[in-house]
């Protein structure tokens, strides 16, 4: 649960900048006009590991929050922290060297998340075409939905539920993934869109891949099981 997650991770406080008084700019009857009060945006920190994939480890050494963390080498950085149940939800990720890291959901205050360990480990990267095939998936209400992938990585719904799943694959820099846009319709708990990344993971297993997305507000977390003879 987000609430698990959140009370392993240390808070801080939020700042806000005051509102500007009236100067010289005075209009004629002699009001000021304030400015309106802007709020600083939360920071978000957590470690810069080098380029490659980890199982990390964070919060309470005591009962820690196990996650995955995937750096590629253009700075592009995603760490996925799982509740108990195993699912994601909260994501941290940054787009590149030079940008600002980014939580979602998006924090209240400033979110500082140190890792208390990191382990490095060996993933393949996955090929749209070797994952051709139908995967069913298991949805956030309990209900299913089944979806496609084709050899040029468009994803396309299927038939199995009213949850229309569809989208693109795409080359990604983050090690073991693809590039995942997606696109969701009628599937309840689930952004109309998100982007984020394929993930195939032996930690995964017996699901075949695992969508990690968020529509910036929401986290997706799909795991998909390929249909035999599909």
């Amino acid at each position: 649960m987000k609430r698990q997650i959140l009370q392993a991770v240390a808070w801080a406080a939020v700042t806000m900048l005051a509102a500007c008084g009236g100067g010289s700019n005075d209009n004629a009857s002699g009001g000021g006009a304030a400015a309106p009060t802007e709020s600083v945006k939360p920071v978000v920190r957590t470690d810069d590991l080098d380029t490659g994939a980890y199982e990390v480890s964070t919060g309470d050494a005591a009962q820690p929050v196990l996650g995955r963390y995937y750096a590629g080498a253009d700075g592009k950085r995603l760490l996925a922290l799982e509740d108990r149940d195993e699912s994601i939800d909260l994501m941290l990720r940054r787009a590149d060297a030079s940008a600002a890291w980014v939580a979602v959901p998006a924090p209240g205050a400033d979110l500082d998340v140190p890792l208390l360990r990191h382990q490095a480990r060996q993933v393949s990267a996955p090929e749209a075409s070797a994952l051709a095939g139908r995967y069913v998936v298991r949805l956030p209400d309990g209900s299913a939905a089944d979806f496609s992938i084709g050899a040029d990585g468009r994803i396309a719904s299927g038939g199995l539920s009213g949850c229309q799943l569809s989208g693109q694959l795409a080359a990604s820099t983050l090690p073991g993934a693809l590039a995942l846009s997606l696109d969701c319709r009628g599937c309840a708990a689930l952004p109309a869109s998100a982007t984020g990344v394929l993930v195939v993971d032996p930690l995964d297993a017996p699901a075949s891949l695992r969508l990690l997305a968020d529509d910036g507000g929401r986290v997706v977390d799909l795991r998909g099981h390929a249909e035999p003879g599909a």
